[in-house]
């Protein structure tokens, strides 16, 4: 049986990593677990599991690679670009290889033949290991503006018998949307003010459009506002959880510390919610 539960939300900062590193902790006490970091911008999942890093590898992208002296300059492959990779000049071809997205419909456009595929690196996939918890990061090559064939990658290395937890990048945007497509169960982590509320909304329409299960963790919960609640309530979305705005958890999580792990009762608090995502998907998560 084989399940992947994404951990995502609208906004940054909402605690997305102290959740899913937590439920990793939980899930590793009954079986092995491969935890994915997702976020390839600003990866930090590691600063928490401490893995042993095993394996590197780099991620390469296609990027067209034009033979001036057969181009005439005709202009059907910048045409072709919807991402504006290609612009010619003078009856030369610019290409911009940091707009690409590696389609190849391009070379398909030329009727002459003279555009040819070349590889470049964008990024790099790292693999470890931290107890039983698999861990697999990924890391966006600096100044590289598309994350995407790092997620793409990184999501390659989900085997049909793993249990899977995402540690989804923020926002609502296409390395989200990668990141959460074909999940079993989608957790949304969120706090409690018009913003967090706001960005759970795109973030519920998101995981509604793709047909993903979703349910709502409520972070930073100061207990004096039930805007969330209201919104969840509204739209018929359960909450499984709620994490207090306290400095002594503010404190364990600035420190590395995994909240499941450091805190005794807090490794209960994150099985509920496990187990509520074990009922919605009819899984045997924890067996």
């Amino acid at each position: 049986m084989s399940l992947v539960l994404s951990v995502a939300s609208g906004k940054g900062g909402t605690g997305k990593t102290t959740v899913s590193t937590s439920l990793a902790r939980v899930v590793a006490l009954h079986r092995e677990v491969l935890f994915l970091d997702c976020d390839v911008e600003d990866p930090d999942a590691h600063f928490y599991l401490k893995p042993e890093w095993k394996a590197e590898r780099k991620v390469l992208v296609t990027v067209p690679q034009v033979d001036g002296e057969r181009c005439d300059g005709c202009g059907a492959c910048a045409e072709f670009c919807r991402f504006n990779a290609l612009a010619v000049i003078k009856d030369d071809v610019l290409v911009f290889p940091e707009l690409c997205h590696g389609c190849g419909g391009c070379a398909l456009a030329c009727a002459f033949k003279c555009i040819n595929e070349t590889e470049r690196r964008i990024g790099i996939v790292r693999a470890g290991s931290s107890g039983r918890i698999a861990v697999n990061q990924g890391l966006l090559d600096i100044g590289e503006p598309m994350s995407l064939a790092v997620i793409r990658e990184l999501r390659s290395g989900i085997r049909g018998n793993d249990i899977t937890i995402i540690d989804c990048p923020p926002g609502t945007g296409c390395p989200m949307v990668t990141s959460i497509e074909g999940s079993d169960y989608c957790l949304l982590v969120t706090e409690p003010s018009p913003f967090g509320r706001h960005d759970l909304d795109l973030a519920h329409r998101v995981a509604s459009d793709l047909g993903i299960p979703h349910g709502v963790v409520i972070n930073k919960d100061t207990g004096g506002s039930s805007i969330i609640e209201d919104y969840c309530s509204s739209e018929a979305i359960d909450v499984l959880g709620r994490i207090p705005y306290t400095r002594d958890i503010a404190e364990l999580c600035s420190r590395g510390e995994v909240l499941s792990e450091t805190r005794y009762e807090w490794r209960g608090e994150f099985l509920k919610i496990l187990r509520a995502v074990n009922e919605a998907c009819r899984s045997s998560l924890l067996s």
